[in-house]
């Protein structure tokens, strides 16, 4: 388990010229069809986007109607007997 995070050690350190090499390696594999493959890779990004918003309103709408409404001042509290009264709760 140790040596995963030693073959991924390499990824921390990228600059600008690594990452032109990167993308002239991308352009050779992809060729004309790297267009097509940023669109695919933008509309997945959106739809997940889209996916969390939609969870996060789920989750918002869930917490306020579970919330309990708080009592009003102007309905009065019933109160227990007290004990010197001599009526026994019901």
């Amino acid at each position: 388990m140790a040596a995963l995070p030693n073959v991924l050690a390499f990824f921390n350190n990228l600059a600008g010229p690594d990452l032109i090499v990167i993308g002239v390696i991308a352009l050779l594999i992809f060729g004309k069809r790297l267009p097509e493959v940023g669109r695919s890779l933008g509309k997945g990004i959106l739809e997940f986007k889209k996916g969390l918003a939609d969870t996060e309103q789920e989750l918002r709408r869930n917490v306020t109607t579970d919330v309990t409404p708080p009592v009003s001042p102007s309905t009065p509290m019933a109160l227990p007997p007290s004990p010197e009264s001599g009526q026994t709760p019901q």
